[in-house]
């Protein structure tokens, strides 16, 4: 195992799996970017209704040191509003995404979310966690309409309950592999789901909901 030096907005790890299959892993952490200012190599958009959202840095006061994060900041409550952030050069089918976040506010609701095979506003899978209704679910957004997925062995259920602490880090993960895509939350397994309708590679990111205000750092994308 070996890492690349510090690039800006991300690190770059290699590492040889046990099929001696190389695998990277690029960790995007915020650090090299202009508090105030957007993250750069992002594209940010907004499915639905509503306001785009306002992506920027923002200093993480959690912390005793000063750190950067992505922050989703406007507090649009329009329902059917789903602010999301991409990586621009980030292209991938199999793949295995996390993200640390943390719900700052929202009435509405205090959600993160990742998102991958992501083609446009209107078309990727998003699963996202919830604070304020303690839930984890994984939906596709299919020419703009959000629908949740049945879980493997259980059906529809609208995801799974899991606790999702409010002003907390929390970590989100999804591996996709082929059609079964996993999910995890603070390293506990919660789900698997299987789906067809994106195959292809697509790009990845984070991803909001009405009037969120959500912290992200740490966005890792490990592809084979």
């Amino acid at each position: 195992m070996f890492s690349a030096p510090m690039i800006p907005t991300f690190a770059i790890a290699m590492g040889i799996a046990s099929s001696l299959a190389a695998a990277e892993t690029r960790v995007f952490m915020f650090d090299a970017d202009k508090e105030g200012q957007a993250a750069a190599g992002f594209k940010c958009a907004r499915t639905g209704n509503g306001r785009e959202g306002v992506w920027k840095i923002v200093a993480d006061t959690t912390a005793g040191s000063r750190r950067n994060v992505l922050a989703q900041v406007d507090a649009d409550p329009a329902q059917y509003r789903f602010p999301v952030c991409v990586r621009e050069d980030v292209s991938a089918a199999n793949v295995d995404i996390s993200v640390k976040f943390y719900p700052v506010s929202g009435e509405v609701d205090q959600a993160a979310g990742i998102v991958w095979r992501y083609k446009d506003a209107s078309n990727y899978y998003i699963v996202r966690a919830n604070a304020l209704e303690d839930n984890v679910v994984l939906y596709k957004v299919q020419n703009g309409k959000r629908s949740d997925l049945p879980l493997v062995g259980k059906g529809k259920t609208y995801g799974a309950k899991a606790p999702v602490p409010k002003k907390q880090w929390s970590t989100l993960r999804v591996a996709a592999a082929g059609n079964t895509f996993t999910v995890y939350l603070n390293d506990a397994k919660l789900f698997a789901v299987e789906d067809t309708t994106f195959p292809e590679p697509g790009a990845a990111g984070v991803w909001t909901k009405a009037d969120s205000v959500t912290w992200f750092s740490d966005l890792s994308v490990t592809t084979p």
